[in-house]
């Protein structure tokens, strides 16, 4: 969707508007100062290549006045230019700009100085004391200062805001007096300048909404829950009318129910969790199989917005104070670690793209072309789905419906726990009198398969889709008025009524195939990409493939990709050759292409130069911790060699650091997953094209009688004479950036 100044935005109970379209975006969470500046442009196009169309972010008060007087826009802190960097990314921008904020920072991210003002002034924080507003204002006009000249109505990036965060559930006031501050608030901001389109508010656990238009989020685990167990089956991985999760913040209570009436907004979400951020107590990893079927499992439910906390994790920046991570030691439940706030997001901390960015880039794709459509049908439920997330054992069924064309929702996924196989039963899609409205046939339904299918999906012009046990991805188009129309699953399965046009012609891929596919444009002409390499962008708006190579499972560094339709042999220039001439994609007017290796492949021709070398050495091992100096060597930074190169860190305990002249640079709590640090950062500083990284890396350990009791967590260490602290392996991962 392309908004213009004048656009005019507005909702009705089924989703965003634009001009009178319904709008179904993706909405990505990145902390401007959780990610270093230097990255901020190519990290912001990383996301809109995942299918991001708008920016979700907090502006923390803590980061940015930490002294109270003393503000800082400077760095990683420097709000404006991270909005000048998403305006020329191409992509929208919600503010969370508080003042509360939450976001397992210190205090929610208040000043400490706010709070002993508090005490000193006896006033009531989160309140309409006029003390209290009188800060918050002075915050927020420093803030609008940055952000001046950036709204919608400006041409700018800035479409809407969110005020407070879960108010009236962690902290803050319900009923009359919540309202009333939370209107307080909006009008403050409102006479200052701020001025948007959409103005939100978090919904969940009875927040406070005063009005403002709500947005819910859900998670698949509760990092934060006080318990050292596997929790109960998430509800959010049902089909259901149910917006609330009672798990988001459980660490305060389980709160209340809606506090609004849903049958008047739409149903919209700004915290899925894209990944989950480990606390010293519970350390739940999601994968990217977790985050798609929840995903999915909303988008059958009636979503119209997908919002991810977090898209992209980050580092927390150093205080000049204190550290800025939530900690029990400021009174917040939980102990989070003082520098990683990596979330296991899509993203990651350093910038890696992972199996989740493919997974929401795949859904992404889907919503690029059929969203405004789905945005606009009914959720009706099934019958026998069930809405407790303990059965295991019935199916798990939805349908989106607009009277004329729908969609027919699977997830047959529950996030640790298995999930009965369904043989020989017919999936049934039943419209809002119970009525058959669609039967796909006889189905083996395996633990952990999830799907959607289309019913009468209108092709082009004269052409019909009455069923099909596959999904669409894509629709390429040509400036000739060219579609082929993309999808993956059975390419037998598709039931067709009227005849296609000379324009018109199919491409079914295999669900894997799909997973790597990205699109791009050239010319005029809209290609599909897949490879095991992400399609990203350049500030140029140039195409370019983000290859990691690891030396300890593939030889070759010369990265492959397919390309459909097959480009002109001067686009690929001098640096790639074909190695598969293939067939072609079924001429116009074709009903059906299963082929996918009809597309013309690729591979780079030059070689690259591999990355160095890590050495490691134990320096002590005492009961406490386990001390260990690492080095990379060598690390090339020719224009052959890797862009980024990644230490991989194997390692058992409880807790790490890594140290350079005794600061603290990254952390990490263990989850049995490798430790993943970029380098980029710590070698090219000054431009040197060969450098090396030296650290020192201290463990403290895990034992033996800790997982179930003080910890949770879901892979266990080896234990050797009851305890865990220890380097098992590094090696460094090279990625390589490839133009197109």
């Amino acid at each position: 969707m392309n908004l213009k100044k004048d656009s005019k935005i507005t909702y009705d109970p089924k989703s965003i508007l634009v001009d009178g379209h319904r709008w179904f975006p993706v909405m990505g969470e990145m902390h401007y100062s959780r990610v270093d500046k230097e990255t901020w442009g190519d990290e912001l196009r990383k996301m809109k290549a995942g299918g991001v169309d708008i920016i979700s972010t907090y502006t923390i008060w803590i980061h940015h006045e930490e002294i109270q007087g003393e503000f800082d826009f400077t760095g990683v802190r420097d709000l404006r230019a991270f909005v000048e960097e998403v305006k020329k990314a191409g992509i929208y921008l919600f503010l969370r700009f508080g003042p509360w904020a939450h976001g397992e920072v210190r205090n929610g991210g208040f000043p400490d100085w706010l709070l002993e003002k508090s005490r000193q002034e006896n006033f009531e924080l989160r309140s309409n004391d006029p003390a209290y507003l009188g800060y918050v204002k002075a915050y927020w006009e420093k803030v609008y200062q940055q952000v001046e000249g950036f709204f919608l109505k400006d041409g700018g990036p800035i479409i809407g805001i969110q005020v407070e965060n879960e108010y009236g559930h962690v902290g803050g006031f319900t009923g009359e007096k919540g309202q009333e501050h939370m209107k307080t608030l909006q009008s403050m901001a409102q006479k200052m300048g701020y001025d948007v389109p959409l103005w939100t508010a978090t919904g969940w656990g009875g927040a406070v909404t005063a009005g403002l238009l709500p947005v819910m989020g859900g998670y698949c685990d509760a990092p934060w829950d006080p318990s050292t167990r596997k929790l109960a089956p998430s509800v959010n991985y049902v089909f259901t009318k149910e917006r609330n999760d009672h798990n988001i913040a459980s660490d305060y209570g389980l709160g209340e129910g809606i506090t609004f009436d849903m049958d008047k907004v739409p149903y919209l979400t700004c915290e899925l969790g894209g990944g989950l951020q480990p606390t010293a107590h519970r350390r739940p990893v999601a994968t990217g199989e977790d985050t798609e079927c929840m995903t999915l499992a909303k988008m059958g439910s009636g979503v119209s917005l997908i919002g991810y906390y977090m898209y992209h994790g980050g580092t927390n920046p150093s205080g000049k104070l204190t550290t800025l991570q939530e900690s029990k030691a400021t009174g917040y439940p939980n102990d989070l670690p003082v520098k990683n706030y990596d979330f296991n997001a899509p993203i990651r901390e350093s910038g890696q793209l992972t199996d989740s960015y493919r997974r929401i880039r795949r859904l992404s794709l889907f919503l690029k072309d059929f969203g405004e459509e789905l945005a606009g049908m009914d959720y009706i439920e099934q019958p026998g789905n069930p809405e407790d997330p303990g059965d295991t054992t019935s199916l798990r069924s939805a349908l989106r419906y607009n009277g004329k064309s729908g969609y027919f929702f699977v997830n047959n996924y529950q996030r640790l726990y298995p999930m009965a196989e369904q043989r020989g039963e017919h999936l049934m899609a039943y419209n809002a009198l119970g009525e058959v409205l669609c039967d796909f046939g006889e189905y083996d339904m395996k633990d952990g398969e999830h799907f959607f299918y289309p019913i009468d999906l209108k092709v082009g012009e004269d052409l019909l889709l009455k069923k099909a046990r596959a999904t669409p991805l894509t629709i390429l188009r040509s400036d000739e008025g060219r579609q082929t129309w993309v999808f993956y699953g059975d390419a037998d399965s598709f039931e067709w009524e009227g005849e296609p046009k000379e324009d018109v012609e199919i491409l079914v891929l295999t669900s894997r195939e799909a997973l790597h596919a990205g699109k791009m444009t050239r010319d005029g002409q809209e290609y599909l990409v897949v490879s095991e390499g992400d399609l990203v962008e350049d500030e140029a708006g140039h195409p370019q493939l983000v290859w990691k190579v690891d030396p300890e499972e593939k030889e070759s560094r010369r990265p492959e990709f397919r390309i459909y339709p097959q480009p002109p042999e001067e686009v690929m220039g001098e640096a790639f050759e074909r190695i598969i001439e293939g067939g072609h994609l079924a001429g116009a007017g074709s009903f059906l292409m299963s082929d996918s290796e009809s597309m013309a492949c690729y591979r780079y021709n030059r070689e690259l130069i591999p990355a160095g070398e890590t050495v490691i050495w134990p320096v002590e091992e005492r009961e406490d911790k386990a001390r260990y100096t690492i080095e990379a060597r060598g690390l090339t930074r020719d224009e052959k060699g890797p862009e980024e190169v990644y230490l991989m860190l194997d390692y058992a305990g409880d807790k790490a650091g890594l140290y350079q002249e005794g600061q603290l640079i990254r952390d990490d709590f263990y989850t049995g997953q490798t430790w993943e640090i970029g380098l980029k950062k710590y070698i090219d500083r000054d431009g040197r094209r060969q450098g090396s990284f030296q650290a020192e890396m201290e463990i403290a350990p895990l034992t033996e009688d800790m997982p179930g009791k003080t910890v949770y967590l879901e892979k266990l260490p080896e234990f050797v004479k009851g305890k865990a602290a220890g380097i098992h392996g590094a090696r460094l991962v090279e990625q390589y950036r490839l133009d197109l």
